[in-house]
């Protein structure tokens, strides 16, 4: 009996998957000239907006500004020179609410210690050429399959002009991120009393065009390994990221230093609590959202101009320290820098028969890079619980535009969660690493956590 039910769940579950997601979402003939022309190259308006407060594209930041010393010294700030328009504050802010989403909108209200300093708005963004031509190349010839993908070969942007929700999606998750990766990173859990403690780490995330030899269905190999401090050092995790995880379950592994052991870890994944979080954040919160997007129903709300972190180089300054960055309720605010921006709004509700602690999830995409720029999520009464702040900037020695930080704050208790900060570290991270199939197996992970 029991058997009967679980087909009959997953029956139903291909039909509603079947129902939910369109037919046909390929671009026609007449849509991908588009690209280049009246649409950036992945898919962004290159105009400008009629007030004049977003320019136009011009192609953005691809190489260092003069007088840059490397990265070793932190990256220079191209628009150092830039003044704040205007701040918004509790006081203000309903001036401007149309242009605030929920969540910073309830972090004004909530902390008096926080505000927004806007700047002008710098379209940073810029991608390697190689990008902007797979992306046209498969523009045609990518479509939905399911909550999966058919047709994709090398594309970083599947969808570049998108019918919906869980196609804006997979363009943030498919986003190019310099081929590999290497970087050492500080990650704060800070309590609401504003006490915080700091978890070091290092990690490795190489996709699978750089991976010698390249797998069938796999989007990165990613190792994690903890440090600092001595209570967490040498823990390490490893993933397989599947491109389709519908299709592929992510196959993952846990060394723990304690124990000496290996084991399977098949709970890394949609709302299992994240490794040295402090329980501030989810699995599939992890660099804004990640994973299988099969427990939700993704609506595309529509395009929209708001106040997003951008151009964050202030958060990168290799003068500052931790201690004087981090607050009570909220990092010191004027370390941010937000700019106007269009993004997609995507609407994430959980669907009939699944279960995630976030009933509901908005995220807001930059429409320039399709990094989500903000997530708003809410209980399982559908009231706003999290916010999740990702301030971003262009790496322009190796046109990856990527996140300087990623913050989620819990609006009920009044803690936050801080990761990938490096102002205290001098090794800078090493975009377009390469690397071996086999460093990545599970017979590898008690090598690279051994103390």
């Amino acid at each position: 009996m029991k058997q009967q039910i679980r087909i009959a769940v997953t029956v139903a579950a291909i039909a509603l998957a079947s129902v939910a997601m369109p037919v046909q979402a390929k671009l026609s003939d007449a849509e991908i000239p588009r690209l280049g022309a009246d649409l950036t190259p992945v898919g962004a308006e290159k105009a400008g907006n009629k007030a004049g407060t977003i320019p136009e594209w011009t192609g953005g930041l691809c190489a260092p500004p003069a007088g840059w010393a490397g990265a070793k010294s932190g990256y220079k700030d191209p628009f150092a020179g830039d003044k704040p328009l205007f701040t918004i504050t509790k006081a203000n802010a309903a001036q401007y609410k149309d242009k605030l989403t929920p969540g910073t909108l309830a972090m004004l209200n909530k902390y008096d210690n926080f505000s927004m300093p806007v700047y002008p708005t710098r379209r940073s963004a810029c991608y390697p050429q190689e990008v902007y031509d797979i992306a046209r190349a498969e523009a045609g010839k990518i479509d939905l399959a399911g909550f999966g993908l058919s047709g994709r070969i090398r594309s970083t942007v599947p969808f570049p002009i998108p019918r919906n929700g869980n196609e804006a999606i997979w363009n943030h998750v498919l986003r190019y991120l310099g081929g590999g990766l290497y970087r050492l990173y500080d990650q704060f859990p800070v309590r609401p009393n504003g006490d915080f403690y700091k978890i070091e780490s290092e990690e490795y995330r190489v996709f699978n065009q750089n991976l010698s030899p390249p797998q069938d269905n796999l989007l990165f190999v990613y190792l994690d390994r903890n440090l600092a401090p001595a209570t967490l050092e040498g823990n390490t995790t490893l993933v397989h990221e599947p491109v389709d995880q519908v299709k592929q379950e992510r196959s993952a592994w846990q060394y723990n230093s304690g124990s000496r052991r290996v084991r399977r870890a098949p709970e890394l994944g949609y709302d299992n609590i994240g490794n040295a979080s402090d329980g501030l954040r989810t699995f599939d919160q992890v660099d804004m959202y990640n994973g299988a997007p099969d427990r939700y129903e993704w609506k595309l709300v529509g395009k929209k101009e708001i106040y997003i972190p951008y151009n964050a180089y202030k958060l990168d300054d290799k003068s500052l320290q931790y201690k004087n960055m981090i607050q009570k309720n909220v990092m010191k605010s004027d370390l941010f820098r937000y700019e106007l921006h269009r993004v997609w709004v995507v609407d994430a509700t959980l669907r009939n028969g699944m279960k995630h602690i976030y009933a509901k999830r908005t995220f807001y995409l930059d429409e320039d890079t399709w990094q989500i720029a903000y997530e708003d999520a809410y209980d399982t009464r559908v009231q706003l619980w999290r916010v999740s702040v990702a301030p971003m900037m262009q790496f322009y020695d190796a046109k990856v535009p990527f996140y300087r930080a990623n913050i989620w704050h819990d609006l009920n208790s009044g803690a936050y969660l801080i990761s990938l900060l490096g102002n205290e570290i001098k090794e800078p991270w090493a975009f377009g690493r390469k690397a071996s199939w086999g460093d990545f197996q599970a017979d590898a992970l008690r090598r690279a956590g051994t103390k």
